[in-house]
């Protein structure tokens, strides 16, 4: 029965194929679903690391090449991390296990058995004397052809990578490695807030009020309780009511879902880092968010530099971020000065009411559309700032009206003690020194609650229960939240957020 089949055979009649070569298998005593173990498979990886020719070797893994040359064949072997080559002789095999190793096709898997060798033309293999067929692919994988460290011909078509990922870890090493990345980003980042003395929480993702962020709520019903929840847009509150109860330092790494839009850097679920400090402020939070990417970077990477896919400027996270007034950066950038935007009238006045163009990258806002000053003040950050931060900068200062869970400035009526935390143009980090006069957050609240009355659906409810912790008495905190989704595609150069996330959410089909 032949391996490679007629490239314009049709799907079915490819997996018909196999399923012949299937039931072969199973006719020979080599059933491979029928095999529930097989022991001790080694690293492909260590096993090349430590290579030395004429040792004994024992491994598993995928057929993703085979090359037949009568009673002997090549073909490499691949256990998802590294890939060998086998070297297969019907005499070393034996007449049923060499039959049965023509039944197998690229991407089935196959335990092996043999020695180290080193062929004609140098590469190090594997001459092996036992196989074992361990799982029969009944579809055929796009495997691309490879040589020389140059690959074609393998899946490519965006669409399919990201609705069956199993297909882009197994086809596109790229894709795998950045996708391995983001589970050890998680690791690392865990690794660095327990061994600084916090303690990591978990805390309800059904909530009856979803507060800590601006942003609509998915809803759903809670049949024993017969009341409609909203699934939690943030960590924040209950959060900080740990922090209430005395717990100084926590920490939680948690799946938040915000019923938005869908972009290069949005997904309406994704997975946030929170954590909150007692008796510490902002300052003290930079520090922390300065330490925390250094230790990543160098902890999974090995080095605090980072080269962005899109070829932009070096990032070493060994340097302390730059630290700039949002305001004077607004100034720098259009020229208002914080006279002009001292009030929504004045800085309605000094804009004309009328469209605002960034000549460099078309973003445009019309500053009529904003319903105050602290909206307006965040959009002329957005569209003419962002784009120019592009080494680690945190922006200090943001309005009251966008910062209802942040402390008020002292020295600066109408602002708060908040920043932003920036690389690439892209915002990473929001953090504050946090709001414990409960007083003040009632009003923030009822303010909050006056921009929902007026229309706005991602203002902040009100929330009695956080009120009620705040005033049994919080003492001053400093919190931060990252996205780690926003974490990881900075440290790995990916420049879209699908290119990292496992399985992202996908129109049905």
């Amino acid at each position: 029965m032949p391996r490679v089949q007629n490239r314009h055979m049709a799907e079915g009649e490819l997996r018909e194929v196999r399923q012949e070569k299937l039931r072969r298998l199973r006719e020979l005593g080599f059933d491979p679903y029928a095999v529930e173990r097989f022991p001790d498979p080694g690293s492909v990886a260590a096993l090349l690391e430590g290579f030395e020719e004429g040792q004994p070797a024992r491994l598993a893994g995928r057929l993703v090449s085979v090359r037949e040359m009568g009673k002997a064949a090549f073909a490499h072997v691949s256990d998802g991390e590294a890939r060998i080559q086998g070297y297969f002789r019907k005499d070393d095999l034996g007449e049923p296990a060499w039959e049965a190793f023509q039944l197998l096709d690229i991407g089935d898997h196959v335990g092996i058995v043999g020695e180290t060798m080193v062929t004609k033309t140098g590469e190090r293999s594997i001459r092996v004397t036992e196989i074992t067929p361990l799982s029969k692919a009944l579809e055929t994988l796009p495997l691309g052809k490879e040589k020389d460290g140059h690959a074609w011909y393998g899946l490519e078509d965006v669409e399919t990578r990201y609705r069956h990922r199993h297909l882009d870890l197994v086809c596109n090493p790229e894709a795998r490695e950045k996708l391995v990345a983001r589970s050890r980003i998680v690791a690392e980042v865990r690794r660095f807030f327990d061994g600084r003395g916090f303690l990591e929480v978990e805390t309800p993702i059904l909530q009856n009020e979803a507060g800590g962020a601006a942003a609509r709520t998915f809803n759903t019903q809670y049949n024993a309780y017969d009341v409609e929840v909203k699934l939690r847009i943030s960590l924040e509150l209950y959060l900080k009511r740990l922090i209430c109860g005395d717990l100084r330092k926590v920490y939680e790494i948690g799946r938040v879902f915000r019923n938005e839009g869908v972009s290069s850097r949005h997904n309406p679920e994704f997975t946030l880092l929170e954590w909150y400090e007692a008796y510490a402020n902002l300052e003290d939070v930079m520090a922390t968010v300065e330490e925390l990417f250094r230790h990543v970077a160098a902890g999974v990477f090995g080095t605090t530099v980072v080269a962005p896919v899109s070829g932009g400027p070096e990032l070493d996270f060994a340097r302390p971020w730059m630290r700039v007034d949002l305001l004077e950066e607004i100034e720098k950038a259009t020229g208002l000065t914080a006279e002009d935007l001292s009030s929504l009238e004045a800085a309605l006045s000094a804009l004309g009411s009328r469209a605002v163009v960034n000549p460099v990258t078309g973003k445009r806002i019309v500053a009529d559309d904003e319903a105050h000053l602290g909206g307006l003040i965040e959009k002329l950050l957005e569209v003419f700032v962002e784009p120019s931060l592009q080494a680690p900068t945190f922006v200090v200062g943001y309005p009251i009206e966008t910062s209802p869970l942040a402390k008020k400035d002292p020295h600066r009526p109408g602002f708060t003690r908040r920043f932003e935390g920036y690389v690439l143009g892209r915002e990473v980090c929001n953090a504050f020194s946090e709001i414990n006069d409960p007083q003040d957050q009632r009003e923030r609240f009822e303010a909050q609650a006056g921009e929902r009355e007026r229309g706005d659906d991602e203002a902040h409810p009100m929330d009695e229960e956080f009120l009620y912790a705040l005033e049994c008495g919080m003492p001053p905190t400093g919190g931060c939240g990252i996205g780690i989704d926003r974490m990881v595609m900075l440290l790995t150069g990916a420049d879209h957020l699908r290119e990292i996330v496992l399985f992202p959410m996908m129109r049905p089909q």
